[in-house]
Order: structure tokens, then sequence, then C-alpha cells
């Protein structure tokens, strides 16, 4: 069987997720489709709005055969590491291909790139160096050493968000050698960022806005999305009593800062350049995260630098952990669901995957799960008690296996 990766954090499951899944379907010709899927916390540093087995019941009841959690250490994290960790998990589990969306929308684009980058990188990483020591955030200093060396052209933006994943993407297969064949296909209809609906393909933040506000599902979201993530996210709703926002972990998070120690603070993942003091004095300041991250923001310091910091006090991340489990290669793929298809897929392939496939939190030993278990229990900890350990069960039961 020939398999597709799919590299995704579903917040929620949307129509734009559907089209990428069948164009890839369509363009690499695969048996499978297996993603990679950010656990309870995700990329941009922000809480996902239902946990992520609802989450892979959704993609699962809509064409997905395999959902392989992305570990908590990669997963909140900037571009490099977080491509690095999901594209060596798909290669791992045994993809041919895999496919990204981006808005560029031809590979050809991101292989010359790669190509440029190789041949350019001490320069790139002179002037990176450069924009980071005169104060510009890391995207912000990326963005500038790629247009220095002429990497940044109208065909391939490298300031737009899925352009720079793309890249990571590509990077990672090319400069491991990966028997991987990277597509990519054209984000449609939609900016990553746009908060309004105006189609029924629409961007995951605009869909979350709406969610959130509103507090129900109301006709303009609900065309955005298939009824697989509609019944999901009503089900979380109604068992949880919420849909999860940053907000709701302001108190823990006020806690957690307010007794701690600046040296405490220094040693969480993310921490660096003294914003341990800037975190503490703004505390006694904030009404709510946003206010609070308004209050830290600098130049340097963007919204998503510091939603990744904040996640990380969340839940008690430090640095030397991240660190050590980072200098090693994915040490497990935990599978959280998979179809009747996903499941001929893996007994076919089972003898050849080198590293061991779990399911839960059973004998959890490794780092990296004890890291990830630590995240699941802070993203639960808004809840009351009974959905709280209701929802934590599913942790350490069977993955979720669709029958059709």
């Amino acid at each position: 069987m020939k398999a597709c990766g799919l590299i995704v954090e579903y917040n929620p499951f949307h129509n734009g997720h559907v089209y990428h899944m069948d164009q890839a379907k369509k363009v690499t010709k695969s048996d499978c489709m297996i993603t990679v899927m950010s656990g309870s916390f995700l990329q941009r540093g922000e809480p996902a709005i239902i946990d992520k087995f609802h989450r892979t019941r959704a993609a699962l009841r809509t064409g997905i055969d395999i959902v392989i959690e992305l570990p908590y250490a990669y997963a909140v994290q900037n571009s490099d590491i977080f491509a690095s960790g999901a594209v060596q998990l798909l290669n791992e589990i045994g993809v041919s291909n895999i496919c990204f969306g981006s808005e560029s929308g031809n590979i050809s684009y991101f292989i010359e790139a790669y190509e440029n980058y190789k041949e350019k990188e001490p320069i790139f990483q002179q002037e990176l160096k450069l924009g980071l020591s005169a104060g510009l955030a890391f995207p912000e200093a990326s963005k500038l050493a790629y247009q220095r060396i002429g990497l940044t052209t109208k065909e391939l933006d490298l300031a737009k968000p899925n352009n720079i994943l793309g890249f990571s993407y590509v990077k990672t297969i090319m400069d491991q050698k990966l028997a991987i064949e990277p597509f990519t296909t054209q984000r449609t209809k939609n900016e990553f960022h746009d908060q309004i609906i105006t189609d029924k393909i629409a961007s995951a933040t605009s869909i979350r806005k709406n969610l959130t506000e509103n507090n129900q599902i109301d006709s303009s979201v609900k065309n955005t999305m298939p009824e697989a993530t509609i019944e999901q996210l009503l089900q979380y709703k109604e068992s949880s009593g919420l849909w999860h926002t940053w907000e709701d972990y302001f108190q823990l998070l006020l806690y957690r800062v307010l007794t701690m120690s600046s040296e405490e603070l220094k040693e969480i993942h993310g921490v660096n350049e003294g914003i341990e003091h800037r975190i503490m004095k703004t505390a006694t300041k904030a009404t709510s995260i946003h206010h609070w991250i308004e209050l830290i923001k600098t130049k340097r310091y963007t919204w998503t630098r510091i939603q990744r910091i904040f996640t990380h006090i969340l839940t008690n991340t430090t640095k030397k952990e991240v660190q050590k489990s980072l200098n090693n290669t994915p040490p497990y793929i935990r599978i959280l669901g998979l179809t009747k298809n996903g499941q001929a897929y893996l007994n076919e392939k089972r003898k050849e995957i080198s590293i061991p496939i779990i399911f839960g939190f059973k004998k959890n030993t490794d780092p990296m799960l004890i890291m990830e278990e630590r995240a699941t229990r802070a993203y639960y900890s808004v809840l009351q008690t009974n959905p709280r350990n209701r929802l934590f069960h599913q942790e350490i039961t069977a993955p979720i296996i669709l029958k059709k």
C-alpha cells in the first residue's frame, strides 16, 4: 500500500482540510492517508479548541486513515522543529509522499529555494544573526535573511505562514535525504489569519473566532465544516462544558508565575534574554491573557513567541528536558486513531517500522511521553472533576478504531 502523509492541527477540521486531503489523494495516487496531528497545544502556542480525540474522530470520519500524535516537544515550537518532528514520524511509518498546503502551490519553487538556500547558507546564517542582534523577532529576522540571499520571490513569499512551514518540510526531507517525495496544493479562498468567514472554505482562525464569540454553531460557521466536525464540537462541549481558549487558563497561568522565582522561570523553555523579569513585572497588572501578552509584547517578542512561552510555563516544560528530547529522533509513534484501511496498512508495514508503536500513557517511562502526559493534564485542568477524569481516561485506553 502507498501512503501519503499530511501534517495538520485540525483546529478544527474544516472544509479547507477536506479539500487538501482530496487534492493530496488525487496528486499522489495514495491508498492510505496518514496525518501527524498536534495534540493538546498547537504550534502557535494555543490550546486546541477541542481535545485530540474528538479532532481525531472528525478526521477519521471524513477520509483520514491513521492519525498520529505529534509529541508536545515538537508541536509547540518554531517551524523548523515542528517540521522536523512531523516529517521524521511520517518517514518512520513509511509514507511515500508528503503533501502540504501553501500560498505558493508549486513544489518546484520550494525545491529551487532549498537549492539556493544550501548554496548560500553561511550568508543566510550571518544575516539572521545580524537581524537578531538588531532586536528583530526570529520570524522577521529570517524573512529579511531569506530576502538577502534572494530566496523570497513573487513565486515563493517566505513571509507567508504556510510557505514557511512548507519550506521547513522540504528542508527536513532534503537535509536528511529521506525517501519521501514532497507535493503541495495551493490554499484556496482565504488567508491563514483571515478573521471573517466569507465562503464555505474559511480559515481555522475565523471559524474559532466565530465559535468562541457566539458560543454556538451558527449557520455561517456550520457551512465551513463537515458534519463529523460539527458533531464532535457539539459532543465535546456537552461533555466538557466549553470550547478551549487561552482565557480559560488565565488564573492558572497567573498562579504559576506569581508563585515562581525568577530563577525558576528562567529555566522554562523559551524564556531567554531576561524576558522572565518582564513576565513577572506585568503579572500583577494583567487582567486577561490577551491583556498580559499586550503588556509583554515587543518587537523581538511576538504574540506567537509569548504564547509559546506561556504554554511552557503552564505545562512546566524546562529547557533541559526539551533539549534532551530533541537531541534524538522521535522515540515512538503514538497512534490516536485509525480506520480499517489504516489497520491494513499497519499490518503490511509493521515489520519495516523501526520504532515502537504505542497507543497511550501506560508504562510511561519515556521523557517525551512524560512531557506529553503533563501537557495533557494541564490542558484538561480547566474542566470540572468528572469530565476531566472521563476525558483524560481516553489517554490510557485503546486508540479510536473506525470500522468502515
